[in-house]
């Protein structure tokens, strides 16, 4: 294990192999550590969370991510029936894009197409399955660290060259910060998310007892094919009313527009940690999942169920770029994209 900075005043970021991809790329995990005692690790592979412990009342630290102890166990989850996409980020575009195609400029653009017809998080390969570089490291009482990856011109039939960069920060308040940002040599499409899936009471165990509020009033209306028919569809008196907490559902693909920028709540209620989600973005899509099919054993030789995890996926929404009145998704040459996302753990 090699010590990038390390410091009993300050926090500390540590790096640490997990192995390697495909048998020919090593991979990296950098362990952040706040004097709370807080650890946060994220992989150069997907820019990926892969491990975040966070103390209890009780000083018990709880790893409540799902997550794989190695990097060759990331990408053999990839070839899963569904594949999780365990904490990494999603680009070039979260979501789904109907039949894969949009018009940008008066030009029709066609691109990968990787779930039912449509493309799903970026396509074939996507920013989750890309090595990331390290750029900068800032080990302080809120230590960060930030990573870029260069997607070409025609990725997945996307134009433009973009430069993605995602910092982390763990504060002194074990916040854990996302910062994406992004450029482009040509006008492009972005919407980049940060795909971990929680579980308050452990890694290990299933959300059905965990509370969740949601700051929404309406969600988005979407096909048999899971793709947004561009109407809105309010919430009260529904299943998906979130607006007093209550049990996390066991089934849900779901995305809500947000109200404001306090998106969601998680209550933990075996270990009594709270996580508050807030963004700048308009939307969050919320998934319960996680499941490995028995086949990708998780860390800790977890088996991870369909009950494993919820994902908060900030974001613009989905197929914006075929419905108008959708926020824009478009990035113009000259414009920098940035979306923000704070996860806050607290004891309650």
């Amino acid at each position: 294990m090699d010590h990038i900075i390390k410091s009993p005043i300050k926090g500390s970021i540590i790096k640490k192999s997990v192995g390697f991809v495909a048998g020919t790329t090593e991979a990296y995990g950098f362990v952040l550590t706040n004097t709370k005692g807080c650890e946060l690790t994220v992989l150069n592979y997907g820019a990926t969370i892969s491990s975040l412990k966070i103390p209890t009342v009780t000083g018990e630290l709880v790893d409540v991510v799902l997550g794989f102890d190695a990097a060759a166990a990331y990408a053999n989850s990839y070839d899963l029936p569904s594949p999780p996409y365990l904490g990494a980020v999603v680009g070039r575009f979260a979501g789904r894009i109907n039949e894969g195609t949009f018009s940008l400029n008066g030009e029709k653009i066609t691109l990968t197409k990787n779930w039912n017809g449509h493309q799903l998080h970026g396509g074939r390969q996507g920013f989750s399955r890309k090595f990331w570089k390290v750029v900068d490291v800032v080990a302080d009482r809120n230590p960060s660290i930030t990573f870029s990856y260069l997607s070409l011109d025609n990725e997945e039939q996307y134009p433009g060259e973009l430069t993605a960069k995602v910092t982390y920060t763990l504060t002194e308040h074990n916040e854990v910060k996302v910062l994406l940002e992004a450029s482009t040599t040509q006008d492009t499409l972005i919407n980049l998310t940060q795909h971990s899936y929680f579980n308050l009471n452990g890694h290990k165990e299933t959300v059905a007892n965990q509370q969740l509020w949601l700051n929404a009033k309406n969600r988005l209306e979407t096909s048999d094919s899971l793709i947004p028919t561009g109407n809105f569809v309010p919430l009260a008196h529904s299943p998906f009313d979130f607006s007093e907490p209550k049990d996390c559902p066991t089934s849900i693909d779901t995305t809500f527009v947000l109200e404001g920028p306090q998106a969601a709540i998680l209550y933990g209620e075996t270990t009594k940690i709270k996580m508050t989600v807030t963004t700048d973005q308009p939307a969050v899509h919320v998934y319960v999942g996680g499941n490995c099919f028995d086949t990708v054993a998780g860390k800790e030789q977890a088996s991870y169920h369909p009950l494993s995890g919820i994902c908060f996926e900030t974001q613009n929404f989905p197929d914006a770029p075929n419905h108008p009145h959708f926020p824009s998704a478009v990035l113009r040459k000259g414009e920098t994209y940035r979306h923000e996302t704070n996860f806050l753990f607290e004891n309650y």
